[in-house]
């Protein structure tokens, strides 16, 4: 005979011992009606012979001749770490069990092909599978990927898997449970426990490859990620499963973009040619001087949002949206900023509907140990008491540090659109246009609104006024611009 116990990933121990049957159990014992023979044959006088101990968890088999004269078996099975399910199978006669599925000479697993997202994965064909008659389904083979540990039974993946999902529940919500609904709960698992062996364990599991096809590909991996393969052969008559010898292998890394790299103090307009990571853009700045510390200034003058990620090789530094407002991010401690920037517009590009575009500019001759101070608003306000037949007087928003405000102007003819890209800095203006250049600041922040008397104008003509602040630490701030018309009579 064959005793064959499969534990479920839990450690145990087992043994398997002979007790033979001497005498009748005595009457004075008084055994109830509930205890089965064999139990009062145990209790009874009689040698016990042990014939096999086993400790571990993996299947494990003994076959042997049976004792003589006849005797009652006794199996023994312990578990000393936690609760767990045991399966046992019993053969009388000669020859390996025939209930388990049989596993070729061969039992690896090879791998074929690994790529970025995917693995393909080969095996020698399993005897049980090759007899099978047409349209018999009896056995299947049942590929399991995790990213764990190899199992050595369906058994031992699918405990696993509910303890995941216990484990997983729990964290969401921990709730007392009442009392006589756990009890009822626990009896019915115990009761469903015994019919198990007859179902095909691997209807509870997410088998990535199932049939009886030899070769199969495991795709929607994540890329430069280990992952361990095991495959099985499932007797769905029995209940029963065989292991083949588990793999591993490690998925591809993304192909990386290569970093541009970001001079200092470097104007860069950058344009973006597809949607989402397709379409990112990456530059390297390597900061000047000892401290390691830049300013980085952004702005999107489409008006579409883009994501920058600044990050060494270990860790993401920052993180920011930026729009039509100047983003400043302050860089500090690091050789080396990766500037990974990305579009956030939804979907794919539109015809007629420009592509995002960023200005960008990094620079280390900015010391202080946080972003510069931007004005509180950047409206131009114009005084329509102080407006003349050649003259305007405006009124602006400054900030505390003593920066340089450059103020341009153009005539506008009737019907001339006064729209104009914020992000476009003072480079793009003719120096005709130009009309002064101011120094400004002032300590409280609620006072700090400085003026400027624009002359030499004509009466009854409507004027486009730009204000910039000059910044040689960063993109120049434009403000909103300001159209003021001059009185005809005066």
């Amino acid at each position: 005979m064959s005793v064959t116990v499969i534990p479920c990933g839990v450690p145990i121990e087992w043994s398997l011992a002979a007790r033979t049957i001497k005498d009748r159990p005595s009457k004075s014992l008084q055994w109830t009606s509930k205890k089965s023979m064999p139990e009062v044959w145990w209790r009874g006088s009689g040698t016990e012979q042990k014939m096999y101990t086993f400790k571990g968890n993996t299947v494990d088999s003994y076959t042997g001749h049976t004792a003589s004269p006849a005797s009652i078996y006794i199996l023994k099975i312990k578990s000393k770490v936690q609760d767990s399910r045991v399966s046992v199978y019993l053969q009388e006669g000669d020859g390996v069990p025939g209930i388990f599925p049989e596993i070729p000479p061969d039992p690896r697993v090879h791998t074929v092909g690994v790529g970025m997202t995917s693995v393909t994965l080969s095996w020698k064909p399993s005897a049980s599978i090759l007899k099978l008659q047409k349209n018999s389904h009896n056995y299947h083979y049942c590929v399991l990927v995790n990213q764990k540990q190899n199992y050595k039974s369906l058994c031992t993946a699918q405990e696993d898997m509910k303890s995941e999902k216990k484990r997983a529940k729990k964290q969401k919500l921990t709730v007392w449970p009442d009392v006589s609904e756990w009890w009822r709960h626990e009896w019915d698992s115990f009761r469903k426990s015994g019919e198990s062996t007859l179902l095909d364990n691997s209807d509870e599991l997410q088998c990535a490859c199932r049939g009886m096809e030899s070769v199969c590909t495991v795709s929607e991996l994540i890329p430069e990620t280990l992952y361990y393969f095991d495959v099985f052969v499932v007797d769905t008559v029995n209940g029963t499963d065989s292991a083949y010898a588990g793999t591993f292998a490690q998925t591809h890394e993304e192909a990386r973009q290569i970093a541009t790299p970001l001079g200092e103090g470097e104007l860069r307009w950058v344009a973006f040619q597809g949607t989402g990571r397709q379409g990112s853009q990456i530059f390297s700045f390597r900061p000047r001087g000892w401290q390691q510390s830049a300013l980085l200034t952004l702005q999107s003058c489409t008006g579409q949002k883009v994501k920058v990620t600044v990050s060494n090789k270990e860790q993401i530094l920052a993180s920011e949206v930026v729009g039509e407002a100047v983003a400043q991010i302050w860089l500090q401690g690091k050789p080396v900023y990766q500037i990974f920037l990305e579009d956030m517009s939804p979907g794919q590009a539109v015809r007629g509907v420009s592509r995002p575009m960023v200005k960008m500019q990094a620079s280390s001759a900015y010391h202080r140990q946080a972003v510069p101070a931007l004005p509180t608003t950047l409206q131009i306000k114009s005084f329509n008491k102080l407006r003349t037949c050649n003259s305007v007087t405006l009124a602006w928003f400054g900030t505390e540090e003593r920066s340089l405000y450059c103020m341009y102007r153009r005539k506008i003819k009737d019907g001339e659109s006064t729209s104009r890209q914020q992000c476009l800095g003072p480079e793009s203006r003719s120096e005709t246009e130009r009309v002064l250049c101011k120094y400004f600041q002032e300590l409280n922040p609620r006072r700090a609104v400085t003026t400027a008397t624009i002359g030499a104008l004509e009466p009854g003509t409507a004027y486009l006024f730009d204000v910039y602040l000059m910044r040689r630490w960063g993109i120049p701030v434009k403000y909103h611009s300001k159209t003021v018309r001059t009185r005809k009579e005066c």
